[in-house]
C-alpha cells in the first residue's frame, strides 16, 4: 500500500513510528522491553494513587469515590507518563502497527511479533510495581470495601460480550488520546485531549488490558484474601478477551479506518 505520493501527516508518523520500533526491537530487544516494562510501570503506579485516592474520597462520598477517581485525572496521568517517556505501549501500539502494516512499513508478521513482546513485558512492568506498592502502607490498608477490590470484583463478573464490547470502546478512547498527542503541535493541547480522552473511558469502568493488568496484580498482591472472580484462569480469559476487543476498537475502527482516510495524494486539510 506504500505510495510515496501520498500526502498526510497521519502517513508520514505512522511511517516514522513503525521505523522507529522496528528498529529498536530488531537492534536491542533489551531496550524495547524495558520500554515496555515502563509503560505497564506508569499505568501501574497512576492506578494505585488513583485507587487509594478514591478510598480516602469515598470516606466523605461513596458517590463521588468513583468520579474522583476520573475527575482527577490521576490514572490519566499514567497515559501521559507513556507519552512523554517514549514508553512503548501495546494498547497504542495496536493502532501504530495495524496502520503501518496497511500501508506496509512493516509485516503483518513483525506486527505481531512486536505486539505480543510489547504486551507481554508490559504484564512484566505492571507485575514489579503492583509488587513494591503492596508493601507500602498505604496498600495494607485495603480491605474488601476498598475501591480496588470492588473495582476487580466488577471487571470479573462482566460477561465476556461485556468486556469485549467495552474493550472495543476503551481503546477507541485511548488511541483517539495518541492521534491528538500525535497529530497536535501544541504541548498544552497534546496533554488536554489526552487527560480528557482517558478519564472518559475510565470514568465508564470499560476495558483497558494494561489498566487491568495494574489494577489485578494490585489486587493479587494485596493482602485481602478471596476476592471473587480472581482466579488465574478466570483472569486469562478476561484478559484475551479484553485483547481482543482492544485490537479491534484500536487497530481497527482508529487504526485502519485513519489509514484509509489518510490514504490520498490530495493535500488538503489533515484527517
Amino acid at each position: 500500500m506504500t505510495d510515496t505520493t501520498i500526502t498526510s501527516t497521519f502517513y508520514e508518523k505512522i511511517a516514522s513510528a513503525c521505523r522507529k520500533k522496528e528498529a529498536l526491537f530488531d537492534e536491542n530487544l533489551g531496550r524495547y522491553a524495558l520500554r515496555s516494562m515502563f509503560a505497564g510501570a506508569y499505568l501501574t503506579m497512576s492506578t494505585a494513587v488513583g485507587v487509594v485516592a478514591a478510598d480516602v474520597i469515598s470516606q466523605f462520598s461513596l458517590a463521588f469515590g468513583r468520579f474522583a477517581f476520573a475527575f482527577a485525572f490521576i490514572f490519566s496521568f499514567g497515559l501521559v507518563y507513556v507519552l512523554l517517556f517514549n514508553g512503548e505501549l501495546a494498547t497504542s501500539n495496536m493502532m501504530f502497527l495495524s496502520s503501518g502494516a496497511y500501508y506496509k512499513h512493516i509485516s503483518f508478521k513483525k506486527a505481531i511479533t512486536i505486539l505480543l513482546t510489547c504486551t507481554f513485558f508490559n504484564l512484566i512492568g505492571a507485575i514489579i510495581l503492583a509488587w513494591l506498592f503492596n508493601q507500602s502502607f498505604s496498600f495494607a490498608q485495603l480491605t474488601h470495601k476498598s475501591f480496588l477490590v470492588n473495582a476487580v470484583q466488577t471487571k470479573l463478573a462482566k460477561s465476556d460480550w461485556q468486556n469485549f464490547f467495552e474493550g472495543i470502546t476503551a481503546n477507541m478512547f485511548v488511541n483517539i488520546a495518541i492521534l491528538g498527542y500525535m497529530l497536535l503541535k501544541e504541548e498544552s493541547a497534546k496533554i488536554t485531549i489526552a487527560l480528557s480522552a482517558i478519564f472518559m473511558f475510565v470514568f465508564l469502568i470499560n476495558e483497558h488490558l494494561i489498566a487491568n493488568f495494574a489494577s489485578f496484580m494490585l489486587a493479587a498482591f494485596s493482602s485481602v484474601e478471596h476476592i471473587k472472580g480472581l482466579e488465574f484462569f478466570n483472569v486469562i480469559r478476561q484478559w484475551i478477551i479484553v485483547f481482543f476487543g482492544n485490537w479491534i476498537g484500536g487497530g481497527i475502527f482508529i487504526g485502519l479506518a485513519y489509514a484509509w482516510l489518510n490514504q490520498t495524494k490530495t493535500p488538503h486539510k489533515e484527517q
